[in-house]
């Protein structure tokens, strides 16, 4: 693994950031249409979509290009892409997954947000055990007919299409009776319903499906193989951006550096703090396992190899690692990450911005709750590390685990 950027890199990191220097808005993006305005400057610029393939409107980018350009975006604090699942989760599913019918249909309307996906996975007793699944799609003549319900689906109302998992055979073992279907989110029969957050945002929504018509032609591979076609989806979802994170954090750290430099507390500014000074170079220490971690996957994709399953290690520790954090910065700050008034507007906020919007530390540190569970929950990532990379076995047998209770209990001394 070679972790320094070629001269070609830097070169190219130095277009980028000039682009986003001249490009990135410099008001926010209030309304739907001037973000999608701005996803299709990135667009026209080659900054989407850059790994797919040139004939569906990609550049064959490498991997690291793709990452630079993340990075730099985090860094100019631009704007994210508004069709950001139909980039990084649907395209990538139709170019390895889709017919050409499918793909010359769907994938340039990705590219430039005239169609907005959503990801139609989680349902009530299907989250973190997704196999469970129970929305049906029964087959009708050349059609299929949609029944049931899905959860947390970032986006949905303001989506045109969904990428969906339903059940297509009901007698199968739960993985192998699943169907990936596309879904046009316009059909009679689907409502969508907002849900309100802790953190006071309504990105995700609640989606009901009743008889849902929708074309068998819309099946995506083969009949009852969608378990191996999310696994395509998850991956990237989990593992393929983990350096853009890691330069998320790090600008959330440059800014935390910059207050406890400022705010004191008993006169003495925070970071003359011997406890604070340790526990910032611990997440900074942290955030550099990250961001080595990140260059080994990048390595993986620049090998043409997809991600495996360091994509569920790079999961598991970038969410919780984002949480622990936030958790670190707002036990800094203490007051100051819940309010505006007594820092420097350069450092916090804008004086007109709720602390609950998007940017300010109360937002983040709610929002990375969000993070152990999108994607597959810490639970289950630790569920697919021990059973694949480390081949444990699933479960113990009781009997065993009551010998070993019992011989160690005639072991002891009675003492806990």
């Amino acid at each position: 693994m070679d972790l320094r950027y070629t001269e070609q890199d830097q070169a190219f990191r130095s277009e980028v950031r000039e682009w986003l220097e001249e490009n990135v808005p410099r008001k926010k993006l209030e309304t739907l249409d001037e973000k999608k305005a701005w996803h299709r400057k990135l667009y026209e610029a080659g900054y989407l979509g850059m790994g797919w393939p040139s004939e569906y409107g990609g550049r064959d980018a490498r991997p690291m290009e793709q990452a630079i350009v993340g990075e730099e975006m985090v860094r100019a604090r631009a704007p994210a892409p508004v069709n950001g699942l139909g980039i990084s989760i649907v395209g990538p599913t139709l170019i390895h997954h889709g017919t050409e019918e499918q793909n010359q249909r769907h994938i340039q309307k990705i590219l430039t947000a005239e169609e907005i996906w959503c990801q139609l996975y989680s349902e009530p007793n299907a989250g973190s055990d997704l196999a469970s699944l129970q929305c049906r799609a029964d087959i009708d003549g050349d059609e299929f007919v949609v029944n049931g319900q899905k959860v947390w689906t970032s986006g949905a109302h303001n989506s045109d299409w969904g990428l969906m998992l339903a059940r297509t055979d009901r007698n199968a073992p739960k993985h192998q009776g699943i169907s990936c279907i596309l879904v046009d989110m316009s059909s009679p029969g689907v409502e969508v319903r907002p849900l309100k957050q802790l953190s006071g945002s309504q990105e995700f929504s609640e989606v009901f499906f009743s008889d849902v018509r929708v074309p068998a032609d819309n099946l995506i591979g083969e009949l009852n193989t969608g378990w191996r076609i999310a696994q395509t989806t998850l991956s990237y979802e989990r593992g393929g951006n983990t350096l853009s994170r890691y330069t998320r954090m790090q600008e959330s750290f440059n800014r935390l550096l910059d207050v406890v430099g400022i705010v004191k507390r008993d006169g003495a500014a925070l970071i003359d703090s011997p406890h604070i000074r340790w526990r910032l170079g611990k997440v900074y220490a942290d955030m550099e396992i990250l961001r080595y971690s990140s260059l080994r996957i990048l390595s993986r994709l620049e090998r043409g190899e997809r991600p495996g399953p360091e994509a569920s290690i790079a999961k598991l520790h970038y969410s919780e690692l984002d949480k622990a954090i936030q958790e670190v910065f707002l036990d800094i700050l203490g007051p100051y990450g819940q309010q505006i008034e007594g820092i420097p507007d350069h450092i916090a906020l804008e004086p007109d911005t709720d602390p609950f919007e998007p940017g300010s530390w109360a937002y983040a540190f709610a929002w990375s709750r969000a993070g152990t569970i999108y994607a597959g929950s810490s639970e289950i990532q630790k569920n697919i590390l021990g059973e694949r990379v480390l081949g444990l076995p699933k479960e113990v047998r009781a009997d065993r685990v009551q010998a070993t209770a019992q011989q160690a209990s005639s072991s002891g001394n009675g003492d806990d």
